[in-house]
């Protein structure tokens, strides 16, 4: 007679074994029971019953969840809570409690526990809870991995960037690398000017030969002369032979100008003859020679501006002006920021002989709501020192730097310039930024306010007292 076939086993869900965690309580017949109803669920589990010894396996970042008894004697529930999420506020930590109240649930949720369960544990509730966690943990490996997939794909030169803002700078850098002449590259300190010149020296024609780069701020006009132009052998004190300069050194390749608003007017008349002649005069020296170079310059002023007050010849503005290519400063593109995170980390990783995971979610969101007044530089800046301070695989906000782990009042409305404006006037004063920020250019700030240049035309046509009646009625 054939024997019953047996029952199958029910499938485990993969994504459980994403998610290792303990179970921590001072009673070993429970940590026992749950730790191996656990395992047979398909968990990564560990069993503790000493609190002091699970808090520094959390610092090593061991488990992703905790379940944990709220009533221990060395080491109460909820003060493992507290002492935990200072340790790796990445941990989910589920608490459950003999004594059981609302009032005790919505305290222990305040301070951060992800669920409150009474003893003796439903199983099947805790089985969700942690399935939840799971799922979200496989989702943001998933994530992870398609984010270290597409990173190469959002590489332009050495810049990361998938902002609309970026992708309209690396378009119209390709365009202006096939022909360009002169191209000035505008934007704020710290925004990636110079990698973008570099980019296009690289896809144009010339980018078998050299790029030679000056700091123009940080010489003064004397040298910033000789730098560009060169010397001969005594022409001022301490020329003790003849040199080249940049422009001959770079004679069939480009000049990089860096900062070129901190030439003095006179500086900037040898320069505007250099780009019309095409030639150049070493100091000391009578005879001119011809180069043949492309000229990339760059500055973090509004050139407009320094021409109206005289700082900034005008001739030699729409010389360098006729292509121009304005660099978004990060604020704009703060979409581009888990990007270049992702990016920095990886390169600092490396260089520390260190692996991140990525940020916890309180650093993130200290990093998205900074100002960013430095631009790339200073978010590079931050990941980097970030990178060496921290223990773990993940970046903390004590692993930041302390002006963004406390920021001062005014970064949350504290500002006493702030007074009560109707809507519409707040949306006047807004677009008009934005539109002075993308130097005029329509579609620009049309794609940077998030609205159709159809939307923003009738913005832009409505009189004050259209707006005003407006705003009364949204």
């Amino acid at each position: 007679m054939p024997m019953p076939a047996e029952a199958p086993l029910p499938m485990v869900p993969a994504y459980r074994k994403n998610l290792p965690l303990v179970v921590l309580d001072d009673d070993p017949e429970t940590v026992e029971v749950l730790t191996n109803r656990l395992d047979h669920a398909g968990f990564p589990v560990t069993g503790m019953t000493d609190p002091t010894r699970a808090l520094e396996a959390v610092g090593g970042g061991a488990w992703r969840a905790a379940v944990v008894d709220v009533k221990m004697p060395d080491l109460d529930g909820l003060a493992f809570l507290q002492k935990a999420m200072a340790v790796d506020p990445g941990l989910y930590v589920l608490l459950i409690t003999g004594y059981y109240a609302p009032e005790s649930a919505v305290d222990a949720v305040k301070c951060g526990a992800y669920d409150y369960l009474a003893k003796p544990v439903d199983f099947s509730r805790l089985i969700k809870s942690l399935d939840e966690l799971a799922q979200l943990f496989t989702v943001r490996t998933h994530i992870h991995d398609l984010e270290e997939q597409l990173l190469p794909h959002l590489e332009f030169h050495g810049i990361f960037g998938k902002s609309p803002a970026m992708l309209e700078v690396f378009d119209l850098a390709r365009k202006v690398a096939k022909h360009y002449t002169n191209v000035l590259v505008s934007g704020p300190t710290g925004s990636g000017k110079e990698l973008i010149a570099r980019a296009i020296h690289q896809m144009s024609p010339v980018s078998g030969a050299r790029i030679a780069v000056c700091n123009c701020s940080a010489l003064v006009d004397t040298l910033v002369e000789s730098q560009l132009f060169g010397h001969v052998r005594g022409a001022f004190t301490g020329a003790i032979d003849t040199r080249a300069g940049l422009f001959e050194y770079a004679d069939g390749g480009t000049v990089f100008l860096d900062e070129v608003a901190e030439m003095s007017v006179g500086m900037q008349a040898k320069l505007l003859r250099v780009i019309q002649n095409r030639e150049i005069q070493r100091v000391g020296s009578q005879e001119t020679r011809r180069v043949n170079v492309r000229l990339i310059a760059a500055t973090n002023r509004n050139l407009r501006n320094e021409v109206a007050a005289g700082r900034f010849r005008e001739d030699l503005y729409y010389r360098l002006s006729s292509m121009e290519i304005r660099v978004p400063g990060l604020a704009e593109r703060a979409g581009d920021i888990p990007i270049l995170v992702r990016h920095f980390l990886k390169k600092y990783g490396e260089a520390y002989n260190k692996h991140f995971r990525g940020l916890t979610r309180r650093a993130q969101m200290v990093l998205l709501s900074h100002d960013w007044r430095g631009n790339v530089r200073e978010l590079e800046n931050v990941i980097s020192s970030a990178a060496i301070t921290a223990s773990g695989e993940f970046i903390h906000v004590s692993d930041l730097p302390e002006h963004m782990q406390n920021p001062p009042a005014a970064a949350f409305g504290g500002d006493e310039s702030w007074r009560p404006l109707p809507l519409a006037e707040v949306r006047r004063i807004h677009i008009q930024k934005v539109l002075e920020v993308c130097n005029g250019n329509r579609v620009r700030a049309a794609r940077l306010l998030g609205i159709g240049r159809t939307s923003l035309y009738r913005y832009l046509r409505r009189s004050p007292a259209q707006a005003k009646a407006a705003g009364s009625s949204d």
